[in-house]
């Protein structure tokens, strides 16, 4: 289960971006984001590292909590 830290996510936009992108990996996600902590916590049994490299092709930096 990843979370990442995505601090240039600012605004309910950045949010609707970041979650699109996680569902461009898989659909059936489950995606908590929390933009006061810009807090990402995906549900999901894919690799933390493709949801780190769509969240980067979206145009913002994840960092991988551990």
């Amino acid at each position: 289960m990843p979370k990442f830290q995505v601090n240039d996510m600012t605004c309910g936009h950045c949010v609707a971006s970041v979650e699109k992108a996680v569902k461009g990996v898989d659909a059936s996600a489950v995606v908590k984001i929390d933009l006061g902590t810009h807090l990402v916590d995906i549900q999901s049994g894919k690799a933390a590292e493709e949801f780190a490299a769509a969240i980067d092709r979206a145009g913002y930096t994840g960092e991988l909590q551990a």
